[in-house]
């Protein structure tokens, strides 16, 4: 039975910042309503995880994982004034573990509590590299960085992937998909395959989550409507456990977007 989820967006609206973002799934969900994703706000959700019931429980259980800041990212500067409090929260909910990505990993340094130390043991923090260029930007940051657990996210997959063997016991996991959406890059398997190989020669997770909408397969480009995207994923039977011990459970992956 798989880890029970939950999702948390404190705040809404981000700024595009890498070529990763060029099509964003919330910009383009918010543009089918005439909302502009770039202004940054405060949702009603804000206080999610402290909040009650009648009956003085929490609304989001014990041992729930929680997605969180899913149509933003946690460490925009928008919302500087806003993440001390949210961090609060993190901290009081010990029995709970929240996971966020990132693109803005280079901005953590300046946006950690004080008792952060080398990082809650109940907060996992993505970092997404989406092509070589990111992985030679983010990947010594992140690794770096003072944090319990780690993921990096190839998503959308956009070039072929050198981690130039610094893979390793300090991630968990890597995440590899494809771009959705009409306007979606196109995702050359032997890419995904490329970051497996590597995940495998280091002992480190892998999770093909999905193919995008656009999969580049022995010479074919394969066109895969939005529903299959990840169901045909998992049909290549691709995925990778390593032999310790991985924090987040494969079948709720689904929901990382």
């Amino acid at each position: 039975m798989g880890v029970k989820t939950s999702m948390w967006n404190p705040w809404h609206g981000c700024h595009k910042f890498s070529t990763g973002c060029q099509h964003c799934y919330v910009y383009r969900t918010d543009g089918k309503y005439g909302k502009d994703s770039s202004v940054v706000t405060k949702t009603e959700k804000f206080n999610l995880p402290i909040q009650q019931k009648k009956n003085k429980t929490y609304k989001i259980p014990s041992g729930n994982l929680v997605y969180t800041c899913f149509t933003s990212d946690f460490l925009v500067e928008d919302a500087d004034a806003w993440r001390p409090e949210a961090w609060e929260m993190m901290r009081l909910r010990q029995d709970l573990h929240f996971l966020f990505i990132t693109k803005r990993i280079d901005r953590l340094k300046d946006c950690l509590p004080p008792d952060w130390g080398e990082g809650y043991d109940n907060v996992t923090i993505c970092c997404t590299m989406e092509n070589q260029d990111r992985i030679d930007y983010r990947l010594p940051i992140y690794k770096a960085a003072p944090i319990k657990h780690k993921i990096i996210i190839c998503e959308p997959l956009l070039s072929r992937i050198d981690f130039r063997g610094e893979l390793g016991e300090w991630v968990e996991q890597v995440v590899a998909g494809g771009e959705s959406g009409r306007e979606a890059r196109v995702c050359d398997y032997d890419w995904v395959l490329e970051i497996r190989r590597q995940c495998i020669d280091a002992n480190v997770g892998f999770w093909f989550k999905q193919t995008g909408s656009f999969l580049l397969k022995e010479g074919k480009v394969f066109k895969v409507a939005r529903q299959f995207q990840h169901s045909q994923a998992r049909k290549a039977e691709i995925n990778y456990e390593p032999d310790r011990p991985s924090l987040i459970e494969e079948n709720t992956g689904n929901v990382i977007l």
